[in-house]
């Protein structure tokens, strides 16, 4: 269900818009830093290419997404064109690439809402994981139930969108408690025409043990657990679950 909020054109340009600049955007300061020795890097489900374009610099980079809505806007962006865009699914494409990093940043993952899918994803790292590299993925911890902050009331905001002025913005969400998956509905209101947008996504929870699982059938190993990436360690009470991890 995630592609109905990104692979159309209308409701992708909101993306950037939704995003605070004025919040650090520090797992992308943290990979950066992991990225120092690294000559490629593959950036899976890659958005709107913000990542891509912070980590270009003499660099040979791939930037991968699903939806063609998020794809259309990162190749218009200021140097975009040094970096490969990849329309795919990071489950199941393949490239005939090594890099020495592979990231999926800003909670992408948990848009994979079955054990298969995850462990489908942990095997395309490994596919294109080169000798010595290194990878990271994100998911929000679970046992802070941040999906209880999902709603209208506390999710209400106003977007500046080029083109359409002000536009309100909100969420709603539903939890089953059975298979870790919310739903939640995104809404879109141009202030000045009255103009409505709305879609459905749904993400999962997953657990630490399981998202270890999948890493270990996929042949990698984690170095290390996260809990945030200032690089704390996870704890019950951690806002993330970060592994960093490679081939042993």
């Amino acid at each position: 269900m995630r592609e109905q909020l990104f692979t159309n054109p209308d409701l992708a340009r909101f993306y950037d818009a939704d995003v605070d600049t004025d919040i650090p955007r520090w797992d992308e300061d943290f990979c950066l830093g992991l990225a120092q020795n690294a000559k490629s890097v593959l950036d899976l489900g890659c958005g709107t290419g913000t990542f891509c374009l912070r980590v270009m610099q003499g660099r040979r980079v791939f930037g991968i997404d699903p939806a063609k809505g998020m794809l259309d806007i990162a190749k218009a962006k200021r140097g975009a064109e040094q970096i490969q865009w990849v329309l795919a699914d990071a489950c199941t494409m393949r490239l005939s690439e090594k890099f020495d990093l592979i990231v999926m940043l800003g909670h992408a993952f948990q848009c994979l809402l079955t054990d298969q899918s995850q462990l489908q994803l942990f095997e395309t790292i490994a596919a294109h994981l080169a000798e010595g590299g290194t990878f990271v993925i994100d998911s929000r911890n679970t046992k802070l139930e941040a999906w209880r902050d999902w709603t209208p009331d506390k999710t209400r905001k106003s977007l500046a969108v080029e083109g359409l002025g002000e536009v309100s913005t909100w969420h709603d969400v539903k939890y089953d408690q059975t298979t870790n998956i919310a739903t939640y509905d995104t809404n879109y209101v141009a202030q000045t025409t009255g103009q409505r947008w709305h879609a459905s996504s749904q993400i999962r929870f997953a657990r630490q043990d399981e998202i270890a699982a999948r890493i270990a059938e996929a042949g990698l190993k984690v170095s290390r657990w996260m809990g945030d990436w200032h690089g704390r360690p996870l704890a019950e009470t951690a806002p993330e679950i970060i592994p960093v991890g490679g081939w042993g």
